[in-house]
Formats: C-alpha cells, structure tokens, sequence
C-alpha cells in the first residue's frame, strides 16, 4: 500500500509522545513493507532538514512544508474576534500545505491518508475534494476539547478561566463538525474511543494504542539507579504537564521532603519553562532537556507522573514501563493504559495518598522492583509498536474494499 501520512509537524526525533507515536507507526509501516509519504507541517518550534527521515530506507519519504504556527496576541485576539475556527487549529491550516496535498492525490496512487491528530484534521475536507474514493483516517492522538475544558475547571485567573472555556467550547463545535467526516477513526485509547462516539464520529471507530518500539528501550543492566531517587520526565512546553509539575511541587513535594529528607526528586523535558528551571527547592534537580530518555529514566529508580488534565496517552508512561521503571501516577495519568494498581503500576490522585506512597518507597516497603518487572511484561504482551502496525493495517484492510466498491 503507499500510505499518505499528514502529521502537524516533522515526526523527528522521537523525544516527545506527539513525535514517537507517529514516527513508531512511519517505521513500523515502512517496516511492514508498505510506502509511506510523510506530508508534515515544518514549523519553527521542530524545524528539520528535507532528508531527516531518509534512515528509515527508500520506502519513507518526507514532504515538509514550512509553516509559522508560533503563537501570537495579536492572531489570537482577532481569531477570537473574527474566526470561525479555534486558534488552535487555525495555526495549523497553510495554503501552501493544502497545495502540495492537492499535488500528491492528483500525480500519485495514494491508498491511504492517515492524519495524525487533531489539530490538522481541518484538512480532511481538501482530501475528500482531490481525491474522493480514498479513505481517510483520523488517528486521534487526543480529544482535544476535553484537555482545554479540564485545564479551564482548574483556572483560579477569572479571565484565563473565561478564554480557556470559550475555548474548549470552540473546540467542541469544530470537533463535533469535522471529525465525523472521516472514514474511521483510530482513538489512541478506549475511553478516547467512547468520547469520539459521543462527537457522532462514523464508524470504525476503533481502539489503536501508541505502541513502544522495544528495540529502542532495551534496559542496560550496567547502569544501576540511584536508590531513594523519583523521576518525571515529559515535554514541559504542554500545559497539562506544566500544571502537574507545579502541582506536584505544590501540594506534594514539601511534605514529602520534610518527612523523607533524603529523597531526591530529578525532573527533566524540553523547552522547560523559566520558573520550573530556575527553581531552588531543597531535594529537586532541574535538569531540562536530556539527549537520551531511555538513559535519563535508568538512573533513578521510580518515575513520577502528577498528571491532571489531558486526553490520549502518555507515551512515556509506556516508555518506563518497558524499561522496568516503577510508576506511581495519578488516574487521569495511567489512562486508556491496561494497567492495575499495585501490581504493574501505582495510582493515587490526592495530596496525602502521594505522600504516603513516597513514605512506602523511602521505607522499602513499595516493592517497587517487583512492580517495575510486572510493568516490563505488560508492555511487552499489550504493546510492542509491531502489534500497532498490525492494527492499523487491519483497519486499512476493512476501508479498502469501501474504496473499491465507491469507484464502482
């Protein structure tokens, strides 16, 4: 199949879940024996050259387009003021993108689009003008609305609080409007999948995890983590990571270090903004952006993740467990993954609970290794990106007969 794949930005390194998720399934489909064009929005904040996916052989091929979505007061006001669309999205739509997609439906057999995400999912109506017998599939990295309504319902600023939800309700609307048009609908995880239903999306609308490419979080039994050291780890340019993290050194961290003053906390993620990387709390490293992830989680023993708002999956939850890692999470944070508390991950959502699973931890009373090798086994079993790739084609697999009937 030749797979035409529209992702918001270069999916290149795979250093943030945004970025794995869709270069895992570009490497596993090319992998698979499939052609995949990539058609990317090449914006300023991950800018790469033309030949930054060419190490994945001859079957990938990257078609960026330069595209400025950095944020701006002023677009931002007057799309509130005057436009339809979110912001959000309405960062995201270029003429010049929708010119090299009209492009490649007309001079290519393209089998497949798959769009990745919401935020470039505006375009499913130009792929349904150019080239109208093609399926095209949303692969739903996220429910976007919900993760601006979540953030909205914790605001304390009265005008932040008023613009996020006017936001999320504009969200709402456009999602309720577009993503019904889609063919199918590939949600990242099942409550995701019952959340697009109730947006009227057409089916199938199935349950497509991201997936953990084991070649690449292959644990090195040399390196030995420190003991009585937590981890986080995640982009903190994304404001539902931002808000955990400040959660966390909030409502969490100073008890916790007056009772356990030898814990050390070790918090690391592009594009960290200044007042987490400047900070000065006694026990907390800042480390900012780390070369390698796999690394960075090895040298701590138990990862950290105070997640409260958000949709979709957290791939570096994932990530951990398939290194082994011990992760204590909040609900929201572990899910639409198959996990159990206490037995391949630990949950707790309140200030207190936090505090005395980190008392059970200093105290060795976590068992945290045997949670970690627990956790290791189930992305193994449940997530391996192989059976994602597997996924995806199964469901190209039930569209393409739809194609061919509709050139009939």
């Amino acid at each position: 199949m030749h797979i035409l794949q529209l992702c918001p930005r270069v999916p290149y390194p795979p250093t943030d879940g945004g970025a794995i998720a869709m270069y895992d399934v570009t490497a596993g489909l090319s992998r698979a024996g499939h052609q995949v064009t990539v058609l990317a929005l090449n914006t300023p904040k991950h800018h790469q050259p033309a030949d930054v996916l060419d190490h994945l052989g001859p079957n990938v091929r990257l078609v960026p387009v330069d595209v400025d979505t950095r944020l701006s007061p002023v677009k931002a006001l007057r799309n509130l003021l005057l436009s339809e669309l979110p912001y959000n999205i309405e960062r995201f739509v270029s003429p010049a993108v929708e010119a090299r997609l009209q492009e490649l439906l007309r001079t290519e057999s393209i089998d497949m689009v798959q769009v990745e995400g919401g935020l470039v999912s505006w375009y499913v109506d130009a792929v349904k003008r150019l080239a109208p017998g093609v399926p095209v599939v949303l692969r739903a990295h996220n429910v976007e609305y919900t993760i601006w309504q979540m953030l909205a319902e914790r605001e304390a600023n009265p005008l932040k609080k008023l613009y996020l939800t006017h936001l999320a309700k504009r969200l709402r609307r456009f999602e309720h409007r577009t993503l019904p048009r889609f063919d199918a609908v590939a949600a990242i995880t099942e409550p995701d999948q019952r959340r697009l239903r109730l947006l009227g999306c057409q089916e199938p609308v199935v349950f497509v995890p991201a997936g953990v490419d084991l070649n690449r979080f292959q644990r090195n039994l040399a390196l030995k983590p420190k003991p009585r050291t937590l981890f986080m780890i995640g982009s903190l340019d994304w404001l539902p990571n931002q808000e955990g993290v400040d959660w966390f050194l909030r409502e969490v961290w100073p008890k916790a270090h007056e009772l356990y003053p030898e814990l050390e906390l070790h918090i690391a993620g592009k594009e960290t903004p200044a007042h987490i990387r400047n900070l000065s709390l006694p026990g907390v490293t800042v480390h900012g952006f780390v070369e390698s992830a796999a690394q960075f989680m090895q040298q701590y023993e138990v990862m950290l993740v105070p997640l409260l708002s958000g949709g979709g999956m957290r791939i570096k939850i994932i990530e951990g467990m398939a290194l082994g890692k011990c992760i204590i999470s909040t609900g929201l944070g572990s899910e639409g993954i198959h996990v159990r508390d206490n037995f391949d991950i630990v949950l707790c959502d309140e200030p207190t609970e936090w505090v005395e699973r980190l008392g059970r931890y200093y105290r060795g009373e976590l068992g945290q290794q045997a949670i970690g090798e627990e956790a290791a086994r189930t992305i193994a079993r449940l997530y391996d990106n192989r059976r994602v790739v597997e996924s995806f084609l199964d469901l190209y697999t039930i569209l393409t007969p739809q194609r061919r009937a509709a050139a009939h």
